[in-house]
């Protein structure tokens, strides 16, 4: 569905100085609530009870969204009234009382649904009829994404997660190409250890979070030097297996980073090493 220019959007942008508000992260504005279920109910469908004892397909699946997500927090149901569940996940979204973290991951949960489930079902034309969604998996991301944006709240849905915004650019011109870098089949094992990581700095588990970024971070510098044919120690019996500094030291001997931007970029190996591996060895490693 197509988003619209409002007077009042515009004037608000003004105020601003045409710059957007600074990002926060502890609320999500009822306004922005009933927007993501709006998408939900375009993109995904609303529940339908059926007839003859039969369970439409968009009913399904919110059954299969409501169920997992409730089992994932160790609940029954979302919600103590026995409703449908469609409007068990809406009461959910629009209850004061849900902590944030909870509101983000049930948006993420269903919204990974969109992205994949619906996605898929659409290629098929039998299911794409009985769906009969209104948006499409990318308009429903694309305007979530802008609903962010747009009430100022500091998260973007990208490649299957909810992630924190700390700077436009640095967002666009960093996060998003370093997410995109990591989704290719070669970064597999580094995707993994940095999503875990994620899960756990989403659930206040810093030095669990610690830990999986190192792996992530040592993982991706294998990976480079395995695709360049730089050669380190790969035997898990050997003597000494590389450290995060063997690599980082590997990588720029071999101009990864360029020859004359290296002393342009003096500091980037001081920051590389003293960043997560020494966090890691000082909080997190060795019990």
């Amino acid at each position: 569905m197509a988003i619209n220019d409002l007077y009042s959007k515009r004037k608000k942008l003004a105020e601003h100085g045409n710059q957007p508000e600074v990002y926060q992260y502890t609320n999500l504005p009822v306004e922005f609530r009933r927007q993501v279920i709006l998408i939900w109910s375009d993109a995904i469908g609303s529940y339908s009870a059926g007839q003859f004892n039969y369970e439409p397909l968009v009913s399904r699946l919110w059954r299969k969204i409501h169920d997992s997500f409730a089992r994932e927090l160790g609940l029954f149901n979302l919600e103590s009234e026995l409703r449908n569940p469609f409007d068990q996940c809406q009461s959910f979204l629009l209850n004061e009382d849900t902590p944030v973290e909870n509101l983000l991951d049930l948006i993420e949960f269903t919204f990974r649904h969109i992205d994949k489930d619906i996605r898929e079902l659409l290629q098929h034309p039998r299911y794409s009829v009985e769906l009969n969604v209104s948006q499409h998996p990318d308009s429903a991301i694309y305007e979530l994404n802008h609903r962010f944006r747009e009430h100022a709240i500091g998260y973007q849905y990208n490649n299957g997660q909810i992630i924190r915004v700390d700077s436009g650019l640095i967002h666009a011109e960093v996060v998003v190409p370093a997410l995109s870098l990591l989704s290719s089949e070669h970064f597999k094992g580094a995707e993994e250890e940095f999503r875990s990581a994620h899960a756990h700095y989403r659930n206040k588990k810093h030095k669990e979070a610690i830990v999986d970024a190192l792996k992530a971070f040592e993982s991706a510098m294998k990976i480079i030097c395995e695709e360049c044919e730089w050669s380190y120690p790969k035997n898990p019996n050997a003597p000494k297996n590389p450290t995060a500094k063997d690599l980082i030291k590997l990588v720029l001997e071999n101009k990864l980073v360029p020859e004359y931007l290296q002393s342009h970029l003096s500091g980037l190996r001081s920051v590389l090493e003293a960043g997560v591996p020494t966090v890691r060895n000082k909080t997190s490693g060795h019990g």
